[in-house]
């Protein structure tokens, strides 16, 4: 009786010992420890443009950035250069171009048209130097003042001319041409069609500059006093005739006297 509880107990041990390691054989490994993503670093932010800056260094432009900031063109050129995909192309006059503007004159603009001549020298698209060559078989190109005030492009060997009506110019250097800003310098105000008419006064020609050099026909002064020289010369021996009759005279009036004394 003792000996067949002894060998129940041992077969139950044994029995939930086989269980245990069944199951410890059966469960599913642990799982590995994962490596964590590196997370990837952010794009740069864009790469601030500052017109004023660029305007105040660049170059004569002074009286432009005048204009720019009391129109409040400016904030109008910052956010298309920074917050737009498109960019911003714009024609800087210098200095000497308006002050060498004497008609028509900007004092007699309104607020508005004032506004709308600066808007007038800028596209609301980046161009670089390359681009005009294909903008210039579109026709006129719409401006930031709007739709009717428009300019014309021609590309003559890499050389940019514009014209708008009034004004006829040509890009003379490039002040900063990095996407998505374009500075280029012109030599003249662009004066809008939409502003000032279409009746527009004919340009005056240059006037020819003289010539200095003296004709074939001109005596000089060297053949003046030769020719001048042999015309002195009889009045010369005239005056000596003259002394020489004088004292002929003279002398025959004192022989004479001399006669009238002794006879």
């Amino acid at each position: 009786m003792e000996f067949s509880r002894i060998f129940l107990f041992s077969c139950s041990v044994l029995l939930v010992c086989s269980t245990l390691a069944y199951g410890q054989a059966r469960s599913p490994p642990a799982p590995a420890a994962l490596t964590p993503t590196p997370t990837p670093a952010p794009a740069p932010a864009p790469v601030y443009v500052n017109l004023t800056y660029l305007l105040s260094v660049a170059g004569p432009f002074h009286t432009f950035l005048g204009y720019l900031e009391s129109t409040k063109v400016l904030d109008t050129f910052q956010n298309q250069a920074n917050n737009t995909e498109q960019g911003i192309t714009i024609f800087v006059p210098k200095d000497s171009a308006f002050t060498g503007l004497k008609k028509p004159s900007l004092s007699n603009l309104s607020d508005d048209q004032l506004k709308s001549l600066i808007l007038f020298h800028a596209l609301p698209k980046y161009y670089a130097l390359a681009d005009f060559n294909d903008l210039s078989e579109k026709g006129p190109v719409s401006t930031m003042a709007g739709g009717q005030y428009s300019l014309n492009f021609t590309d003559d060997s890499g050389t940019v001319h514009l014209d708008s009506g009034w004004s006829k110019t040509k890009v003379t250097s490039a002040v900063h041409s990095t996407d998505p800003v374009a500075l280029y310098q012109v030599d003249k105000v662009l004066l809008p069609e939409a502003i000032f008419g279409t009746d527009i006064p004919p340009t005056s020609a240059p006037a020819p500059s003289p010539n200095i050099s003296p004709s074939a026909d001109t005596p000089s002064a060297d053949s003046k006093e030769s020719a001048s020289s042999p015309k002195s010369s009889p009045s010369t021996s005239s005056s000596h005739r003259i002394m020489n009759l004088g004292t002929l005279s003279q002398l025959v009036l004192a022989v004479l006297g001399g006669m009238v004394l002794f006879f």
